[in-house]
């Protein structure tokens, strides 16, 4: 009779592979528990092992450029929003009229229906 490959799920081999790691017993017992040759256990402990280190350390890159991320992001929002403050200095104590001429169309920063809203003007007017 030919022997068959069998494929294992990953979940099954980190098992497998930590209970060898722990080392309550042997890889001779675990073979036998586990229905595995000993060399696969040896080989998916062998993984385990060299892959550690790169589990923890990529979990703090992730978090770090998470964090990057969200930083730059509140930055271009307190940038933004000092742009329309200072925008809004400028042209708060104005008439109706005054401020309906202080709407600019071609500002690179602030949009006409955000500089609508900062005057307190509807956009239709």
């Amino acid at each position: 009779m030919k022997n068959k490959r069998r494929n294992h799920i990953a979940a099954f081999k980190a098992k497998v592979a930590l209970a060898a790691a722990k080392g309550d017993k042997t890889i001779a017992e675990l073979a036998s528990q586990y229905e595995v040759h000993p060399s696969q256990i040896a080989k998916w402990k062998k993984q385990l092992l060299e892959s550690l280190p790169e589990i923890f350390n990529c979990r703090r890159q992730n978090e770090r450029q998470d964090q990057e991320a969200f930083t730059a992001q509140l930055y271009q929002q307190i940038g933004q929003l000092k742009v329309e403050l200072d925008w809004l200095k400028k042209n708060l104590d104005l008439t109706l009229e005054q401020k309906r001429k202080a709407i600019e169309p071609g500002h690179k920063k602030i949009p006409i229906y955000r500089q609508c809203e900062l005057l307190g003007l509807n956009r239709s007017s």
